[in-house]
């Protein structure tokens, strides 16, 4: 049974909350708004949301600072609103959790589709709950729970992952010994094609290196392939 997926929009310009809030409705979305961080915690205390669009420039408590107390206590997908010149700021976003990013001036459009996409990967992972697919996969003393999405090191001790890592770390270990371009990782993850600069693949490669390499900067798990892209070298068991 499909069931409309209800969406908070953070967002303190009155004129592009407006105008999400009016595409996403017409295109099958329940949506509630909400122009600050105070606002956000109420309607989140008083419903349940499948998704929030959160902008990174906001009064009082900024985006970046939201998103990272969100994933304290929540896996919510986020999809990210930054200014075009904020690289840095959409960089440091997805390593504080955020499913995904989208650069002002956007066109509604393309945020629909980015919002479909990251609801249609957290639907993928829970059919995999009963659809007999594997649960853990184990590589080089780790253990990674598909359903809990978490990663335990040889000594049982949690990992922490953001979302975005954990999705491409998820990616790399259903598909050991296969060479995956940038494109490829981005649009299994993100369900988008890379833009000229996209560089979010090559910074959650170098940060889940950081917790499963012995050695980051000689990695031996997760590999580079010049002018390929990368390989996850490691023997992986299903269960």
């Amino acid at each position: 049974m499909y069931v409309t997926p209800h969406i908070l929009v953070v967002e303190d310009d009155r004129e592009i909350s407006a105008l999400v809030a009016r595409y996403l409705r017409a295109n099958d979305c329940r949506v509630a708004v909400a122009a600050d961080a105070r606002e956000m915690d109420r309607q989140l205390a008083d419903g349940h949301f499948d998704l929030i669009v959160l902008d990174l420039m906001l009064p009082g408590e900024d985006g970046l600072s939201i998103c990272r107390r969100i994933r304290r206590t929540s896996r919510i997908p986020i999809v990210m609103l930054t200014a075009k010149s904020e690289e840095l700021d959409r960089i440091v976003g997805l390593e504080l959790g955020a499913d995904d990013y989208l650069a002002k001036p956007f066109n509604p459009r393309e945020l629909l589709a980015r919002v479909r996409a990251v609801l249609r990967r957290c639907e993928t992972e829970e059919d995999r709950a009963g659809d007999g697919a594997p649960k853990t996969h184990a590589f080089a003393g780790h253990r990674l729970d598909v359903l809990a999405r978490r990663l335990e090191n040889a000594e049982g001790a949690e990992v922490a992952l953001t979302g975005a890592e954990f999705d491409l770390l998820l990616v790399l270990v259903e598909r050991p010994g296969r060479v995956l371009s940038r494109d490829r990782l981005l649009d299994l993850t993100q369900g988008r094609a890379a833009g000229p600069f996209e560089r979010s693949i090559d910074i959650l490669i170098s940060r889940i290196r950081r917790k499963i390499e012995v050695d980051p900067h000689h990695p031996e798990i997760v590999k580079t392939v010049r002018s390929g892209g990368y390989l996850f070298a490691a023997e992986v068991e299903s269960t």
